[in-house]
């Protein structure tokens, strides 16, 4: 209709059909910014004159249609510098196959490992890792993955497998010939768990017990110990509560905060994730008294709940296709439409939030009814009778759902590990693979059969040897950053990082306006202001994207720790962890000590006790300034700053 109608006609010439402005421009015979797409006399452009000669045909709509696509070859194993030509073949709706390879569009998730071009031959670069390129064609995808592994001898695996994650990782890494780096020590793990977990430091006293502690399950041991710890539930409150949006600008403080005591109530109790993801989807009721349905209130148009929701509980985005096919994935408007009919019966008024009513949810393009279906399910006859998101929540938590335990098991991963497996980890389509898909369906296995406890996911990731793994790296893994072969250095959350730094110095710190709270994941209020906070990246709330957390480095931030006199009046407050630590150590090697354990979680190498002792002699003078100088180097030092 467009071509045909639109612009008075101007575009095409049923009498001489050669001369249509559509052609000349296409083959270049009249300027144009697009250039030369249809050579005169070529197929493609036999196609368009033929059909421009017809009449302009609608065509019928039981035609054959594309239902699929294959790139062949799927996988392959490539050297550097090598080059695979693709081919792309459409799955028609009566059966049959054809190659559509010329007009397939490519496109590489990883320039620097291998490039596409647009006839689809795939070239590897000189950088082992691997790469997923996408064939794109009438709206379907299909995708090829380039494995180019790291050239030279293989080297053995230097520590053993501690479970299934491991056995998933080592094979993968095995394709790449990586190797993946030893296990961290005792103190390492430590500070790691016990930041991951709960967002505190150990204290010195619990660091030193656990360093001297010679038991062999020693780690398990204070694993389970940091689950059940309330630090826990503070922080994975905290992470769920940006997802889900508790925005006290939208609430109000007594919603707000009810919305958030029932996250951090339902991490406490350990509330299987099927079980609270579908509270959350059903929620109804007076919002001062069931706080989940404080959801409808800070998201309350049907598109945003379903896109929201989608992307919290599926990691899948779904808002492309509100006004066209996703551009990158399988879903269309009818896709996106019979999510939204889930939610349009969704209405809140006065104080409660209920589901009533039978509305329609139409098709903006076709004007055709669309009834309320899931992603990649069949559309039905009618909507269902009753609330129709229960009938959601029932397909999201079934055991075949695709995309539910996977989402789950992708999160908690990235959480712990600095990246997820799918990257961005609310990001899951065709076209954005995991870097390990083996060991994403191994983990959501894992969650299925043990009923989606989310604890037991925690701790069987910080069991794995891949999660134990030093972040030092070897000869053969300096440049991988996606396939777990060693520890990624991770920067603390915003929130997490003022704690540490309160903690570190014995002084904490004074939250306006939030009365009772003592630590920065504590606060529940998004809106609470605090200059550090914003400058080291705290969201806002205002989406349900992880991308709103921003951890990205700056100059600010960097003369914030070296400047503040905030920092620097904890550093040297009279009740502080320094004043505190010289009054009680007169031994200058025992003070020093103590600083290790109290900011790193562990004892001064040698060579470092010889320069702090040094340090501290040659201004016995002023020890207690010598002393806050030595804390301020290791507050600004990276080994502080991050999660290693």
């Amino acid at each position: 209709a467009a071509l045909a109608m639109e612009g008075r006609g101007r575009r095409v010439f049923l009498a001489n059909p050669d001369e249509s402005l559509l052609l000349r421009k296409a083959s270049g015979r009249t300027a144009h910014g697009g250039g030369t797409r249809l050579a005169v006399g070529s197929e493609d452009y036999r196609t368009v004159r033929d059909w421009i000669a017809t009449g302009l045909p609608l065509g019928s709509p039981d035609a054959p249609r594309v239902i699929g696509l294959r790139v062949e070859p799927g996988e392959r194993v490539m050297t550097f510098r090598s080059d695979v030509p693709l081919k792309v073949i459409a799955k028609l709706s009566d059966g049959r196959e054809k190659d559509v390879t010329k007009h397939a569009r490519f496109q590489s998730n990883n320039d620097a490992i291998a490039m596409v071009n647009a006839e689809g031959s795939v070239h590897a670069l000189e950088a082992p890792g691997e790469a997923t390129v996408m064939a794109a064609y009438m709206g379907e995808v299909g995708v090829f993955r380039a494995i180019v592994p790291r050239p030279g001898p293989a080297k053995p695996q230097a520590v053993a497998q501690h479970n299934f994650i491991d056995v998933q990782v080592d094979a993968k890494l095995a394709k790449l010939n990586f190797a993946s780096s030893g296990l961290c020590d005792d103190a390492e793990f430590l500070r790691r768990i016990s930041i991951d977990l709960t967002g505190t430091l150990p204290t010195a006293a619990n660091a030193r017990k656990f360093l001297e502690d010679k038991s062999a399950d020693k780690r398990a041991k204070l694993v389970q110990s940091l689950l059940a710890s309330p630090e826990f539930a503070d922080l994975w409150a905290m992470r769920w509560a940006d997802l889900l949006r508790v925005e006290r600008g939208t609430l109000g403080h007594e919603r707000a905060y009810g919305y958030y005591k029932w996250i951090r109530d339902s991490i406490a109790d350990n509330t299987p994730f099927d079980r609270f993801a579908r509270e959350l989807i059903t929620a109804e009721g007076p919002t001062s008294e069931v706080g989940a349905a404080n959801f409808y209130r800070v998201v309350t148009k049907p598109g945003e709940m379903a896109g929201s929701l989608s992307q919290v509980f599926l990691g899948v985005r779904i808002g492309c296709a509100e006004c066209h096919h996703h551009p990158f994935d399988r879903w269309g408007q009818s896709d996106y439409y019979g999510m939204v009919g889930f939610f349009a019966p969704v209405a809140a008024r006065g104080d409660a939030v209920f589901s009533s009513g039978d509305p329609g949810t139409t098709h903006p393009r076709t004007k055709k009814p669309v009834y309320s279906h899931a992603l990649g399910a069949t559309m039905p006859e009618a909507d269902p009778k009753g609330d129709r998101r229960i009938v959601l929540a029932d397909w999201m938590t079934k055991p075949d759902n695709p995309y539910f335990a996977r989402n789950l098991a992708n999160r908690v991963w990235a959480w712990m590990l600095g990246t997820g497996i799918v990257e961005p980890v609310a990001d899951m389509r065709i076209t954005n693979p995991p870097s390990n898909p083996e060991l994403l369906d191994a983990l959501a296995k894992f969650n299925i059969e043990n009923k989606y406890d989310v604890k037991k996911l925690i701790a069987a990731i910080a069991a794995s040897r891949t999660y134990q793994t030093s972040s030092k790296p070897n000869e053969t893994n300096e440049r991988d950053d996606r396939n777990f072969s060693r520890a990624l250095f991770k920067r603390p959350d915003a929130e997490v990082l003022l704690d540490i730094v309160c903690q570190s110095t014995g002084v904490p710190e004074k939250f306006t306006g939030s009365p009772g709270v003592t630590r920065a994941v504590q606060l529940w209020d998004s809106k609470a202001r605090h200059e550090f906070l914003k400058l080291f990246g705290r969201p806002v709330r205002a989406t349900a994207c992880e991308c709103e957390r921003t951890k990205e480095p700056s100059v600010a931030q960097v003369l914030n720790l070296l400047n503040s006199p905030d920092v620097q009046a904890k550093l040297s407050h009279e009740s502080g962890t320094v004043a505190r630590l010289v009054r009680a150590y007169a031994d200058d090697a025992k003070l020093a000590e103590e600083m290790y354990l109290t900011f790193f979680a562990r004892l001064p190498s040698a060579e470092e006790l010889k320069v702090a002792t040094e340090h501290l002699k040659k201004r016995s003078a002023a020890r207690r300034e010598a002393a806050e100088d030595l804390a301020w180097a290791m507050l600004n030092s990276t080994e502080f700053l991050f999660n290693h």
